[in-house]
């Protein structure tokens, strides 16, 4: 079955892309849930025509994505957490602790973009994460864990 994401779905695609999905898959949930739409012959017209008039506009949104990037990448990111025996957390470190950590910079990024490499941090030291900032800007972000001060 053919579709047309009318919004950006986890491990399928992105806004406006034409996508195969199994039958009951697109019936049951995609198409229902408001997230697609039928991808019929007027459809897809409709489509290139919006994304031809999108180009512009398009443009404009990459290059402040690119800005956003350059100025994600000068960023120090120190997360303080409690600290059990030897280098082990109390809890962990995931994407809503850097988001926070983000925001306390100046740069509100939302936590639904942010995947840190691995899952959670369970573990003072370094680590990395992968931040989604457009479709076609991913920024890797470098980030260190450390233990809070008594």
């Amino acid at each position: 079955m053919e579709l047309i994401l009318k919004q950006d779905v986890e491990n399928l695609g992105f806004k406006d892309d034409v996508v195969t999905v199994k039958n009951g898959y697109g019936r049951n949930f995609l198409i229902p849930q408001g997230q697609a739409i039928l991808a019929t012959v007027s459809a897809k017209k409709v489509l290139a025509e919006n994304l031809k008039q999108r180009a512009f506009k398009e443009k404009k949104i990459v290059d402040d994505a690119n800005k956003i990037a350059e100025a994600l990448k000068a960023l120090d990111i120190k997360i303080a957490s409690k600290v059990g025996a030897g280098d082990k957390l109390f809890g962990s470190v995931n994407n809503i602790d850097l988001a926070a950590a983000l925001e306390k910079e100046g740069q509100a990024i939302d936590k639904k973009f942010i995947s840190v490499i691995g899952g959670s941090v369970k573990r003072t030291g370094k680590y990395n994460a992968v931040i989604r900032l457009h479709r076609e800007v991913s920024v890797d972000l470098d980030f260190e864990v450390i233990a809070q001060a008594k």
